[in-house]
Formats: structure tokens, C-alpha cells, sequence
């Protein structure tokens, strides 16, 4: 073992516990106060699902970067790169590009369309019932896919970040942070949650700027210096091809387009994403907050190339695969090189900041769906009132909330990249192809839109439960020794994201009931011009 491996060995030991939960702590109680705040103002349905309509395009853009950025994009890509080089920071490029998407076709025409939930698009000239279930179902699925892989990763970065090492620590963790989730969300609604994604988005961004600047300080701001210095680590078995590609996706590159796909089309149909553009006055303020969204989050991500690869200079690719947490060990143990304990519980404190932050806004997008598409438009017919429906809200956030802990509990020290990818797939391959039919195709239909969405979150699903993400593989969620998988790829969205537009497609030419043009023609001025769109909540 080199001097670099005892040195960091060292350094841990001397990390305080307690000094990192106290950090925490701290974020939880300052944030708590400004829920509260926030909170006093929460008078009707609009306020606790979209914030009143009352931030601004440069707040929303924070937001959103905020809900966007999570432990995945922090964590994971920052040893996604310190391992497998180059292509590790196809993930970052994959998430940034996919916000072209979001720009130019959906954030404007939702914000025009909608009133608080992605059904209220779909629904607005297809039968209410049956394109409500099923927008809920896809809502559902892809919320809960995403909580149970946040959940896991506060559990997994425990044993890391805390120096707790047993299940019954890292589940009682999970459930605090659980616990802390459904306490913003009751308290604050949409507005008290997004002033938490926005603070954490200042603190992310501010803290990876920090250290980017320390590790190209020790480079003398010579990135090509950082470079050569991962390369010649002595742990870096893989020598100069982590900066050519093909080092984890060489083997199969059929497998990264499929993956490639799900990323840059499956962020417009994330719904706690589209939730966002609901949260601003105007059509106006949600494209200016997509734009400062994109600019926020791609400096992050030009940030997580030289942590990526001050990681695998200044710590080594070995070291990081041989920690407790694995490749999400690379930016708590870069930070613990840098800056010792106390910038290692910075960090600690933002990875879990990063974590509520993003389940908060999961959970609100989650019991939103619910209260709003299946209890009010479906179960009521509409006529239930707005304290009835936020009420309703408040006890789906309660059992979402406890469901999410005790499914992040059962998937501890599983691979839990497949819930991430499956919520990115079914959100490319369900919701998506509606979205993108009900905006701009005149001649879509109610029969079209089920077809779509639940035939794309069937084919995501199944396809990822017989695939080497769940067995058949060494690092397969049900370990090598069970193998039924059938299918080659570990990500379906080369499949299932067409097989949800040609549904759509398909669905619609052979329905033979006949939607309104009056309608389409109402939503396609809506949809263009904003003229009868919700309009801004005043107080």
C-alpha cells in the first residue's frame, strides 16, 4: 500500500463524525426557518403547488438546477470520471444537452398549457379520465424509481460521510432524511421546497467552484498539468486511455446510445422538472429560468471534469474503488485530501442537502399528481375544493414519504443505477412522446395517449427487469449467480423510447373516436401565445 493510500487512511481516521452531522444539522435548521417563513402565505392549491406562481425566472432557474443536480450528478459523475475517464463525462455532457430539449419544446408551451401537473397538458383536449389515470401512473412510477435511488444513496454515503458502517445506522439515517423530506414538503409546499433546492443549489455550486479552484491551484491553473497527473498515478491502471473514449463503453456502444437516449430526452419528461415551469408568472420567466438553469448547471458539470480528474490525480482510481462508498467516494475523499475534516463535512453536508432537496421535490411532484389528477379531476370530477385537495396532498406525501423510506431500507447495498436509469427511461419513453403529440400533432388522440404511456412505462420497465442490471451480471442488482436476463443492453431506451411514439402514432390512427378541433385549435393558440393560461397568484 503506497504513502498516498496510508495518508488518506489517516486523514479519515481523523475525520469527526460529529463535526459533519453538525454541519448538517445546521443546513436542516436554517432551512427549516425559512420553510416555515415561507410557509405563512400557503392559503390556496396554487401557493402549495406551485409556489403562487411568484418566483422569478433567475430563482426558478436555481431551483431547478437545485432539484436537477442530485447525489447522482454530484457523486457519481465525479467518479464516473475519476475511473473511466472520458467516458465518465458523457454522462454530464448527455445531462447538459438534454436541456436544449427542455428549452426548445416543451418549457414555454407547458408553462402556457398547464395549470400545476404534466396531465393538465394531456388532458386538455383528450378525455380527462382515462389520460389522467395513466399521466398519474407514469408520474408515479418515475417519482417513486427516482426517491428510492436518492433514499439508497444517503444510506450508501453513511458509512463514508459519518463513519457509520452497519444497517441499522445507515436505515435510521435514511429515515431521518425521510422524515426531514416530508417536514419541508407539509410545512412549505412548492415554495417552501423550492427556497431549499435553491440554497442548496448556492452551496453545490459554490462548494464544487471551491474546490475545483484548490485543485487547479496545487496545477498552477494548468489544466493539462491535472491531466497528466492522473495519467501518471501509479494507481491509474489504465494509463492515458482515461482521456480517450471507450474505456467503459468501448466494448458496447450500442449500450451508451441506448443510455444517451433515456438522458437527453427523458429530462423534459421528468414531472418534478415540469413541475418547475409552473412555479413563474409568465411563459417569459420559465424559458429565462431554463436558460440560467442551463448556464448553472453546465459550469457545474465543466466542474466535475477537474474534480473527476483531480480525483483520480491527487487520490487514485483504486483508492476511491476500494472505499465504502465505491465510486461515490471520489469527491468526499478529494475533499478530505484538500481541506482535511472540516471540508470533508462541507461536502458531507451538501451531498445530504443535495439528497433533500431533490426527494422534497420528488414528493411534492408525487402527491401533486395524486391529489390533483386522480383524487380532484377523476375521483371528484373536478368539484372538489381547493383545501379538500391540498389536504389530500398533504396525506399522499405522508405514505409516498414512508414508502420511500422503507424502500430505500430494501435496496441498501443493491446497485441502485438501474432505478435512475429506468426513472430516466420511463420518463423519455412514457411521457415524453404525449407531451411532444399533444403539443404539436393536431390529429393525436385519448386512445394514442394511453397506448403511449403505458405501453412506453411497460416496455421500460420489463426490458430493464430482464437485462444484466438485474442479473446475470457481477454487479447485477441480484448478484452473477442468478442470470434470466434475456435482454443485451443495460439501459432500454433504444427500444422503448421509439416504441412509445410509435404507439402514440398508432394508437391515434386507429381510434375511431373523433377529438374536439376546437379544442386542438384552443390549445395550440394557448400553447403558442399564453392567451388564457393560469394566470400569476397575487397576495
Amino acid at each position: 500500500m503506497n504513502a498516498q493510500i496510508l495518508h488518506l487512511e489517516a486523514a479519515a481516521g481523523q475525520q469527526n463524525p460529529v463535526l459533519n452531522i453538525g454541519i448538517f444539522l445546521a443546513f436542516v435548521a436554517v432551512t427549516m426557518v425559512i420553510v416555515i417563513r415561507a410557509s405563512r402565505n400557503n392559503k390556496s392549491a396554487a401557493d402549495f403547488y406551485a409556489g403562487g406562481r411568484s418566483f422569478s425566472g433567475r430563482q426558478n432557474g436555481l431551483a431547478i438546477a437545485g432539484d436537477y443536480l442530485s447525489a447522482a450528478s454530484f457523486l457519481g459523475i465525479c467518479g464516473a470520471i475519476a475511473i473511466n475517464g472520458y467516458d465518465g463525462f458523457l454522462y454530464s455532457i448527455g445531462f447538459l444537452v438534454a436541456w436544449l430539449v427542455a428549452l426548445l419544446l416543451v418549457a414555454e408551451l407547458m408553462r402556457n398549457t398547464a395549470k400545476f401537473t404534466m396531465a393538465d397538458v394531456l388532458s386538455f383536449r383528450l378525455r380527462q379520465k382515462p389520460v389522467r389515470m395513466a399521466a398519474a401512473l407514469t408520474t408515479l412510477a418515475v417519482c417513486f424509481f427516482y426517491l428510492l435511488a436518492q433514499m439508497a444513496g444517503a444510506g450508501g454515503l453513511v458509512s463514508l460521510l459519518l463513519g457509520i458502517d452497519d444497517k441499522l445506522g445507515q436505515s435510521l439515517v435514511i429515515a431521518v432524511v425521510g422524515v426531514v423530506m416530508i417536514l419541508y414538503v407539509l410545512i412549505g409546499g412548492m415554495k417552501g421546497t423550492t427556497w431549499v433546492q435553491i440554497i442548496k443549489a448556492v452551496l453545490l455550486i459554490a462548494g464544487a467552484a471551491a474546490m475545483t479552484v484548490w485543485v487547479l491551484a496545487l496545477n498552477r491553473f494548468d489544466f493539462g498539468a491535472v491531466l497528466d497527473a492522473a495519467v501518471t498515478n501509479p494507481e491509474n491502471a489504465n494509463g492515458a486511455a482515461i482521456l480517450a473514449p471507450g474505456l467503459q463503453y468501448g466494448a458496447n456502444p450500442i449500450d451508451f446510445v441506448s443510455l444517451a437516449l433515456a438522458l437527453v430526452l427523458g429530462t423534459a419528461g421528468l414531472p418534478h422538472v415540469l413541475m418547475r415551469f409552473y412555479t413563474v408568472p409568465t411563459a417569459k420567466e420559465a424559458r429565462r429560468s431554463v436558460v440560467w438553469a442551463i448556464w448553472l448547471i453546465g459550469v457545474f458539470y465543466l466542474f466535475t471534469l477537474v474534480l473527476g480528474y483531480g480525483a483520480a490525480a491527487l487520490v487514485g482510481p483504486e483508492t476511491i474503488a476500494n472505499a465504502p462508498g465505491g465510486q461515490n467516494s471520489a469527491a468526499p475523499l478529494l475533499a478530505l485530501h484538500l481541506g482535511g475534516p472540516l471540508l470533508l463535512g462541507f461536502i458531507s453536508a451538501v451531498a445530504f442537502a443535495t439528497i433533500l432537496a431533490v426527494v422534497a421535490g420528488l414528493t411534492i411532484t408525487a402527491s401533486a399528481s395524486f391529489a390533483h389528477d386522480i383524487y380532484n379531476s377523476v375521483m371528484k370530477r373536478g368539484q372538489a375544493s381547493a383545501r379538500q385537495e391540498v389536504k389530500v396532498a398533504k396525506i399522499t406525501t405522508l405514505v409516498i414519504g414512508a414508502a420511500a423510506i422503507l424502500g430505500g431500507i430494501g435496496v441498501q447495498g443493491q446497485n441502485i443505477a438501474f432505478l435512475v436509469a429506468l426513472a430516466f427511461a420511463v420518463a423519455a419513453s412514457a411521457n415524453l412522446p404525449t407531451i411532444l403529440y399533444s403539443l404539436f400533432w393536431s390529429r393525436f388522440t385519448t386512445r394514442g395517449a394511453v397506448w403511449s404511456m403505458v405501453g412506453g412505462l411497460l416496455s421500460a420497465v420489463l426490458l430493464i427487469a430482464f437485462s444484466p442490471v438485474v442479473s446475470g451480471d457481477p454487479a447485477a442488482m441480484l448478484g452473477d449467480g442468478v442470470d434470466f436476463a434475456i435482454f443485451p443492453l443495460k439501459n432500454p431506451g433504444i427500444i422503448s423510447i421509439p416504441l412509445g411514439f410509435l404507439l402514440g402514432w398508432l394508437g391515434s390512427i386507429t381510434d375511431p373516436g373523433r377529438e374536439s378541433k376546437q379544442l386542438a385549435a384552443e390549445m395550440e393558440v394557448r400553447a403558442l401565445t399564453g392567451h388564457g393560461a393560469e394566470p400569476p397568484v397575487q397576495h
